[in-house]
This record gives structure tokens, sequence and C-alpha cells, in this order.
């Protein structure tokens, strides 16, 4: 069960990333505090987005706490990293993000999964 949180924590914070940098391309700039605040309050589809983010990221946090209290946290703080292999691939295909791909970025997605098999591949059991 606590292997559901971790990735379920892992899919809700990639969604919460993927959908706040969706709706902060959208509205006005930060740095514009009157502008984005007025955007902030008429309740627009990017609001609706940022909001739905937050919430997304809320309910990952609290799948990782289901998560941490059932494994040890040198399984499941690994997991983490799948988040990154997810934003960024959904980032390249979602539009609206214009995230750009580049070859290196690739390699450090295959050194990502390359580890993640290191830490999970099953080891012998060596009792003396």
């Amino acid at each position: 069960m606590g292997l559901l949180y971790a990735f379920c924590s892992v899919l809700l914070i990639s969604a919460a990333q993927l959908m706040m940098k969706w709706a902060i391309v959208q509205l006005p700039a930060i740095d514009n505090i009157t502008l984005f605040s007025a955007a902030l309050l008429r309740f627009s589809l990017p609001t609706l987005v940022l909001a739905g983010g937050l919430l997304a990221y809320g309910l990952s946090m609290l799948c990782w706490l289901l998560a941490l209290q059932r494994l040890p946290l040198s399984r499941v703080y690994p997991l983490l990293s799948l988040s990154y292999l997810l934003v960024w691939t959904a980032a390249l295909w979602l539009p609206g993000i214009n995230e750009t791909f580049l070859w290196g970025k690739l390699v450090g997605a295959i050194i990502i999964v390359a580890g993640l098999l290191l830490i999970f591949w099953p080891g012998k059991n060596t009792h003396r």
C-alpha cells in the first residue's frame, strides 16, 4: 500500500507542476501585482487551473506522508525522481508549456532511470 501512495504522490506532484506552469504562463506577469491580482480574482481558466495545481500539490503531500508512514525512506525517496521524468516528458508534448527538447536532458533522464534501476534491482541475500 505504501508504494501505491508513493506513486500517487509522484503523479499528483507531476500534474501539479504542469498545471501551475501552464496557468502561470497564461496569467499576467507576477511583477505587475495589480494585473496579476485582478486576473486571479476573475476566476478565469488559468486561475482555476492554478488552484487545481495547488490542490494537487496538497494531495500529493498527503499521499507522501502516508507513503513515508509505511515504507523506509531509503526505498521511497528515490521514487520522487520519477516526477522529473514525467514532468519533462509531458512538458514536451503539452501545448502552452513550450518546453524544448535537448539531448542533454534526455541523457539526464536516462541517468535517472539507470539510478532507479540500480536502487531497486533485486540483490542477492548474503548470509554468512
